[in-house]
């Protein structure tokens, strides 16, 4: 097993929100990165200069086998894939076709090309969400949208690679990510944001007329649907750390990246006014209550012992404020052109 400091990590999805934070946190630590991305939703200028770049898809195996052997890469961060729930429950196919198939394919070259560490982006969206909580990485997993499911596969596919030949794997689920680069190096770039805090940003700043909260009668406190909310840098951090500790450790692990407690939509509304009418004078946004959306779970917060212990993970930007803010910054700085 090959030390990973010293071969370049390749980031598939790397022009995108998550891809684009975990290669700055590879770069501010010396190491290198090369990126490939289909630019479906990801920005080319997410990729500073320097940092070798290859458009084109994860299941061109041709590509993905040139890349490895052009840069010597061991070790893979796999963040490409389709994302937004209520369009998986519409084109279930694209999902299964993006996610699973093309994550097939992807790790078929990885295998063939001598990839020796691979970590996964996974979901919280793997879980039922309908049982106790915190969730723990060997809670219920029923998911409720193909998004889910397709993630849900994914991690079965690997964890029978991982036993079958010597790719070390660790599968992170991502609870709600949030937040931007603190430098306003990068944030969430979608054209139509899906992302709630992006979302909020956005109206609060005139872009959209008013806010949408889907469902007012859950089974939580006020009512509207409760999430683990992390900030983006630090879930960058997470990469780096499980990185590292698949290089030492050939155990397939899978953590759960999140906080351990959570906001529901309306608490988190409430901080982005907060904000917004902090750092512009902004007034509340109008908010427009409707019917439940289809694949939304009621809770979904973490348990994040395994993360914590196993890798001794210290997030460092566990607060509400600080990632609306950031979040806002870059809303502010994609709407006066100066990304």
């Amino acid at each position: 097993m090959t030390s990973t400091m010293h071969h370049p990590v390749l980031i598939t999805g790397g022009a995108g929100y998550i891809g684009s934070h975990a290669m700055l946190a590879l770069l501010d630590t010396g190491r290198e990165a090369v990126v490939v991305d289909d630019l479906s939703t990801g920005r080319r200028a997410a990729v500073p200069t320097g940092v070798p770049f290859y458009e084109g898809k994860i299941a061109d195996n041709a590509l993905i086998g040139q890349i490895i052997k052009e840069n010597g890469c061991r070790s893979v961060l796999h963040f490409a894939g389709s994302i937004v729930v209520p369009d998986s429950v519409e084109k279930p196919l694209d999902y299964y076709q993006n996610n699973v198939a093309g994550s097939a394919a992807l790790l078929r070259a990885c295998l063939d090309n001598g990839i020796e560490r691979f970590v996964f982006s996974s979901t919280a969206a793997v879980y039922d969400g309908a049982g106790g909580e915190p969730l723990s990485e060997d809670g219920v997993q029923a998911p409720a949208n193909p998004y889910g499911r397709s993630k849900l596969m994914t991690e079965w596919m690997l964890r029978d690679i991982a036993a079958a030949t010597d790719l070390r794997v660790a599968v992170l689920r991502y609870f709600n990510v949030a937040g931007a680069d603190g430098a306003g190096r990068s944030g969430q770039y979608a054209k139509v944001a899906t992302h709630l805090i992006k979302r909020a940003c956005q109206t609060v700043l005139g872009q959209h007329s008013h806010m949408d909260v889907f469902g007012d009668d859950y089974p939580t406190p006020d009512g509207t649907c409760v999430r683990d909310y992390i900030h983006i840098s630090d879930l960058a951090q997470a990469h780096l750390a499980v990185l590292d500790h698949i290089g030492e450790s050939a155990e397939y692990v899978t953590m759960n990246c999140g906080y351990g407690h959570g906001f529901s939509v309306t608490q988190v509304l409430d901080v982005v006014d907060r904000v917004a009418g902090e750092m512009l004078g902004a007034g509340p946004m109008p908010r427009c209550h409707g019917p439940r959306r289809a694949g939304d779970a009621a809770s979904l917060v973490a348990d994040t012992s395994c993360i914590r212990q196993t890798l001794g993970w210290q997030p460092k930007y566990d607060d509400l404020t600080v990632m609306a803010a950031t979040a806002l910054a870059w809303e502010k700085q994609l709407m006066d052109g100066l990304d």
